[in-house]
């Protein structure tokens, strides 16, 4: 049987593209833009090896999932910082934290969450492994 290996990116439906950027960018990601073969360029978020490709809510790239919906999210991002670190910088940020710190399960085992809301009202998880 053919094997996945990695999640190169996943795409978000969002309202505001340069409202979607500035809060991801306060949780430390790049944002990056670039042309596809239409000639169109387009807004991403870049951290690590991996990257959120943003989708505007009233003309989403095709194709595209069935539904576009912004706030359908729910994401997941792991961390090296401790989250008493993570909660200084959000407060510093103006974003407010919804739940935690609490124990959850991971990909590949326990971890520690905390769980903010993005501009569209995407639940955004971040964790460290415990």
């Amino acid at each position: 049987m053919p094997e996945l290996t990695a999640l190169d990116h996943l795409v978000l439906t969002v309202q505001d593209i340069a409202h979607s950027v500035r809060f991801y960018t306060a949780l430390g990601m790049q944002p990056v833009t670039f042309q596809v073969a239409d000639g169109s360029t387009r807004t991403a978020l870049q951290f690590g090896d991996q990257k959120i490709n943003l989708h505007p809510a009233d003309a989403p790239f095709q194709p595209h999932a069935k539904t576009t919906v912004p706030g359908s999210a729910d994401l997941c991002f792991l961390t090296e910082t401790p989250l008493a670190h993570w909660a200084l910088h959000l407060a510093d940020q103006g974003i407010e934290i919804e739940d935690g710190p609490v124990p959850r399960t991971g990909a590949r085992g326990p971890i520690l969450s905390i769980y903010v809301r993005d501009p569209d009202g995407n639940l955004v998880e971040i964790s460290t492994q415990a």
